[in-house]
């Protein structure tokens, strides 16, 4: 019962506003920059750029300065390898098979560097869905735009330390050390390798298209802890999903122009920083329009097959995602046996 009422319940706020203001922000002023110079098809590039704030919520400055720049990085090589899949033209199996392979390094690098959020989720994000752009652009220009919105999200992120984020309030725990064999991370890498793999398999034999988004929710989940969390964190995407959809048609159907779009954008980012660690469901209801306005941006016109593939992906997953869950909760359950010694010491494999 106490996890069926997660999904009713909004948990207290812990001075989410002042991160969340800083995460909109860096989302904001390179985008406004590149509205006004008339550049908005660089937009997605700033957007991948700006998850670099995403990170290191609530550190303290010196390892929130540490752990963005080493995400900021690692974006910033994802976006420029998405970019490079476009401009050579390689076939959507060529990107989900590279994608997937992002996905196991990205995750393996997270967690030696105790990166938060877990995961790959936004690497997956950043090659897949550049790297299935009709048309993206130079390698050199999106690696430009996403460095340089990345090193903003850093000085921003070492700027709200005067406000009291990482000082005051809830300060996050930064472990000295991520507790962890090579074997354990080569096995958690593994995972999402896995999971990625196969839900990319099960989103091209189902004909949809954008088959990067299976990857993306077949990611999410797996970040979390333990078995009980991942479940838990994947009925929450479906639902939350399910009800971005519906904003994100909502949206859509205002005939939105490109100042609409960004302003949407930066108000979606700071909703969705608000609610994440609140109630993940919720959370999704401003996340799921927030990554399809973005596609909006770079391919006028994509957002709206794009939204179609994901309600029709989700409507038609239900029996795939039983099986697929199941494969992933067999090798979870292997992977946990593997990290039992290390639990005592009380660093759990996130």
């Amino acid at each position: 019962m106490s996890q069926i009422s997660e999904f009713f319940t909004i948990q207290p706020s812990q001075r989410d506003h002042v991160p969340a203001a800083r995460i909109a922000l860096s989302v904001a002023i390179p985008l406004l920059v590149l509205l006004l110079v008339d550049r908005t098809d660089l937009a997605i590039y700033a957007a991948f750029g700006a998850f670099t704030s995403i990170y290191a919520r609530n550190e303290p400055a010196r390892a929130r300065a540490a752990h963005q720049s080493w995400a900021g990085l690692l974006v910033v090589l994802c976006v420029m390898l998405g970019a490079l899949l476009s401009d050579v033209g390689a076939p959507e199996p060529a990107v989900l098979a590279v994608t997937a392979v992002v996905a196991g390094v990205g995750a393996l690098l997270a967690a030696y560097l105790t990166l938060k959020p877990a995961g790959s989720l936004f690497f997956i994000f950043a090659t897949g869905a550049i790297g299935t752009l009709p048309d993206a652009a130079p390698v050199w220009q999106a690696g430009a735009v996403a460095a340089v919105s990345a090193a903003l999200s850093v000085g921003l992120g070492a700027a709200f330390t005067l406000v009291g984020e990482g000082v005051r309030g809830p300060v996050a725990p930064v472990p000295a050390h991520h507790g962890l064999s090579w074997a354990q991370l080569w096995a958690h890498a593994g995972r999402f390798f896995v999971a990625t793999g196969l839900a990319a398999v099960l989103g091209s034999l189902s004909g949809l298209s954008h088959s990067y988004w299976a990857m993306v929710a077949a990611a999410a989940p797996i970040a979390a802890p333990d078995l009980t969390a991942r479940t838990l964190r994947a009925v929450h995407r479906v639902i939350g999903t399910l009800g971005g959809v519906g904003v994100t048609a909502f949206l859509l159907s205002l005939q939105l122009q490109s100042w609409h779009i960004v302003v949407f954008v930066i108000l979606l980012q700071f909703l969705a920083e608000l609610f994440v660690g609140r109630n993940y469901s919720v959370a999704l209801l401003f996340i799921t329009p927030l990554a399809l306005l973005m596609t909006e941006l770079a391919n006028p016109g994509g957002a709206s097959s794009l939204l179609q593939a994901r309600a029709r992906w989700r409507r038609s997953s239900v029996p795939r995602a039983d099986s697929l869950w199941s494969t992933c909760s067999d090798h979870a359950r292997s992977a946990s046996r593997t990290r039992r010694p290390c639990r005592s010491s009380g660093r759990p494999l996130e």
